[in-house]
């Protein structure tokens, strides 16, 4: 039996640290008999072989990669609030800009940072590959295929280096955002100046151009924690997994209709209620579906994201509406139908929703990324349990 302080022996804290796991984790880890406990002498507590943990620190596919809780420092939501690192998402989207939010969340610091950067041979590429979709296809088809591309023809797209993947985060989110379809801005203008043009349709607003409720939203939806897309995304980054294919994983899983269609489904119901709010919500309680834009799994009384964009659309025509739906159902409007709100008052596309989505959380995987990559890569692979036929020996 040996002594606390032995060498060759670890302590529960000190084995928890050198896996990068919780002390729960290290616990778990015993039970499933990946790991040996013995007791130290004269002492409460667990001591482990230290051999045996170097063993498994230096495992990667044989690694159990259990993980029942990711460890992050990027965004906490708490009391129906939402923080990145620590700073209000209310205060971000109303005093920052959403390259000074993606710096934040990718270094830490919130300082003022230049546009995002434009590459013209990577914009003329992202505009080839766009063009070989139908014209059916819809902007995140248009984004996935791109960010194909763009990975392709980058060669050093296996660089890991926290500054190599800013620099071509940073370089992505400027070429998309300028290589969509529609007019361009100036290239030393905001996101939101140079997605407004190419958003907006044709058809006349009373409301005039707000680039500003561009930028918000993109800082509003860069990161929301664990949620399926960001998942996903930090599936592939712990397979080591370049960004642009950490990227494509989110946007993947994005596409999915309960995760990035919401805002289109927030879209066609507010563009029903709008013309008959209580006739719209009787459809969907009629048909017992869900009243798309309201509620949330996570917030209890209120969406901070929703809130936000709401007073920054101010006293819109379409704010009745909203008021009239959230005061029958009873429940509150989260950012899909804020999302929806303001893609009616300034007559976006209707697809428009699921981009800026799509481009805001680019900022989040890319964050989840650098930290994965600062952990045992391939932990994301689970026990899995058989259920199928006996086997025949």
């Amino acid at each position: 039996m040996p002594a606390e302080g032995d060498e060759n022996y670890l302590t529960t804290a000190q084995v928890a640290r050198r896996l990068r796991v919780k002390p729960e984790t290290v616990y778990a880890y015993v039970s499933r008999g990946l790991l040996t406990s013995v007791r130290a002498r004269g002492r409460r507590g667990s001591l482990f072989a230290a051999a045996e943990i170097e063993r498994l620190a230096s495992r990667s596919v044989e690694h159990s990669g259990a993980v029942e809780e990711t460890e992050s420092a990027l965004t906490l939501l708490s009391g129906d609030e939402l923080y990145y690192r620590g700073h209000s998402v209310r205060d971000l989207a109303t005093s920052a800009s959403p390259e000074s939010v993606a710096h934040l969340l990718w270094t830490g610091e919130l300082t003022d940072q230049p546009p995002f950067p434009i590459d013209r041979p990577s914009i003329d590429l992202a505009r080839a590959a766009m063009g070989v979709l139908p014209p059916t296809a819809r902007l995140t088809d248009k984004l996935r295929i791109a960010v194909a591309a763009l990975g392709a023809a980058d060669p050093l797209r296996f660089d890991l280096q926290p500054t190599a993947i800013t620099t071509a985060a940073r370089t992505l989110l400027g070429t998309l955002i300028t290589a969509l379809p529609g007019p361009t801005a100036a290239p030393h203008s905001s996101p939101g100046t140079r997605l407004w043009p190419k958003l907006a349709t044709t058809a006349p607003s009373a409301q005039p151009p707000r680039p500003d409720l561009i930028d918000a939203v993109l800082i509003l939806l860069a990161d929301h924690g664990l949620a399926v897309s960001t998942v996903a995304a930090r599936v592939a980054a712990s397979a080591r997994a370049n960004l642009y294919a950490v990227v494509s994983a989110g946007l993947g899983a994005l596409d999915g209709q309960y995760h990035g269609a919401a805002p289109t489904l927030a879209y066609e119901f507010l563009d029903r209620a709008k013309h008959d709010p209580l006739s719209a919500l009787s459809d969907n309680l009629r048909a017992g579906t869900p009243v798309p834009g309201f509620g949330h799994k996570i917030y209890r009384t209120r969406d901070p994201r929703a809130e936000t964009l709401f007073e920054l659309l101010g006293d819109a025509p379409i704010m009745q509406v909203v008021q009239t739906i959230t005061t029958r159902t009873k429940s509150f409007p989260n950012s899909d139908l804020a999302l929806a709100a303001l893609m009616h008052t300034h007559n976006l596309r209707p697809d428009a929703g699921e981009a800026l989505f799509a481009l805001a959380r680019i900022t989040g995987w890319t964050a989840h990324a650098l930290e994965e990559y600062a952990a045992p890569a391939l932990r994301f692979r689970a026990p899995g349990i058989y259920t199928g036929e006996p086997t025949s020996d």
